[in-house]
């Protein structure tokens, strides 16, 4: 039997993307696994498997096509004889692909025909999962019944079994949990009202893309919810200099070279244990504590950022996290990132110092508590111990956060303990 397939939801926010290139042509045989094409989506390309096995019939969407909304089909599969065109074009998909190494989405959209969670599953009812998902199930011996799935339509994917504990199985509840309507966001003016009052004036309009819009989206969310608040503390960076410079002339022969912002990545994972009331994420009417230190950290690309995460960060060591911060930066500037390499984490690091900023004020990107904006350092005179004045190497740095998770002498010795390992960078070693 024909059956559609549908241009997937590949990361939270997505709501549509671009079909970049297809894979496969018309009369193509495909079975379970196999790659179909790459779709761009607002934070990177990814690829997109086959769920099913058959036959290419035909394929509704060009390559190259941008704005292609969710939901909607894209190619048909046939079977063996059958015929593509007898497909009727409102008929209700049965099957889709599945982005590979797609990660479940945090904060699902409000359902839809389309969406809508499917029945709790029961004794005997019918299990829908991908080929690939019940042959990881079946080697770790997971039931699959208790197990709620983030693929199309409900289906079990890959991500959803990978992380499950073998005869462990999830409670389904017999109805969907109701679904929030998130705040109203103000959008400001309208764009024609814009173009009016510069309608004098010579221009270019840019249209936003998908990465754009979620940006504003987030950011305006972030400023309209989060009740911020702002500590500011400066730290003296000619210790950490020095130490800096011993350890990248021993490091010469590996190849490695520290930067100041794995110093500072490695201080921040060590205050979240020091203080782990900080390692915390608002979660709508409750607050999340986490335990392992995941420290998000902005990267700039063009058109946008993304906010890696360093997962585990308190366990590494700092050649293992320069190493990784290069991988994820890298990877970032060519929107190859997966979403599970982007999305979590309690805490992030802006380092806006390589660009000469001196001091700034970051947005706290939802759900973290806080984040820590790093400027640059600077030779300036200060007063030592002994009270003579000297010349040392200060950097300001400014903690936003978000006083529902963590109150103002919280936050204040979160970054003392941040202070304390870049002013004292031996202590990381241990």
């Amino acid at each position: 039997m024909a059956t559609q397939i549908l241009m997937p939801a590949l990361s939270p926010t997505m709501e549509e993307g671009t079909l970049a290139k297809w894979l496969v042509k018309e009369g193509d045989t495909v079975k379970s696994g196999d790659i179909m094409a790459e779709i761009e989506t607002d934070k990177a390309t990814m690829e997109f498997e086959a769920v099913d096995e058959g036959i290419v019939g035909k394929i509704l969407v060009a390559e190259g096509t941008a704005g292609v909304k969710v939901n909607t089909p894209i190619a048909v599969l046939v079977e063996e004889g059958e015929d593509a065109s007898a497909v009727p074009a409102a008929a209700a998909p049965k099957a889709n692909a599945a982005p590979k190494e797609a990660a479940p989405s945090p904060t699902p959209a409000a359902p839809t025909a389309a969406t809508a969670p499917a029945p709790a599953k029961g004794a005997g009812a019918r299990v829908f999962a991908s080929p690939l998902a019940r042959r990881i199930a079946a080697e770790k011996g997971i039931d699959l019944t208790g197990i709620s799935g983030t693929g199309p339509h409900g289906r079990i994917v890959k991500a959803d079994v990978e992380g499950a504990k073998p005869g462990a199985a999830a409670a389904v509840s017999a109805e969907p949990a109701p679904v929030k309507a998130a705040p109203a966001i103000a959008t400001g003016a309208t764009a024609d009202t814009v173009k009016k009052m510069f309608a004098d004036r010579d221009y270019t309009e840019v249209a936003l893309d998908g990465m754009r819009k979620t940006i504003a989206a987030r950011l305006t969310e972030a400023k309209q919810t989060i009740p911020h608040f702002y500590l500011r503390r400066d730290v003296q960076l000619d210790a950490l200099m020095q130490f800096r410079a011993t350890l990248n002339k021993q490091l010469e022969g590996r190849g490695v070279k520290l930067s100041v912002n794995d110093f500072i990545i490695k201080a921040c994972a060590n205050a979240l244990q020091a203080v782990p009331d900080c390692n915390a994420v608002w979660a709508g009417d409750r607050i999340l504590k986490l335990k392992p230190s995941d420290v998000a950290v902005a990267v700039a690309i063009e058109g946008g950022l993304f906010t890696p995460v360093l997962r585990d960060a308190h366990q590494k060591s700092l050649s293992a996290l320069s190493a990784e911060m290069k991988d994820l930066a890298g990877r970032a500037k060519t929107k190859k990132l997966a979403p599970h390499e982007y999305q979590g984490g309690s805490f992030a690091i802006s380092n806006l110092g390589m660009m000469g900023v001196e001091n700034f004020d970051a947005v706290i990107n939802p759900p973290h508590g806080s984040i820590l904006a790093v400027g640059a350092g600077v030779k300036k005179p200060v007063v030592n111990a002994a009270g003579e004045i000297v010349v040392a190497t200060v950097m300001s740095m400014t903690l936003s956060v978000d006083h529902r998770v963590i109150d103002g002498a919280l936050g204040a010795a979160f970054l003392k303990a941040v202070i304390e390992n870049l002013e004292n960078p031996m202590s990381m070693l241990a």
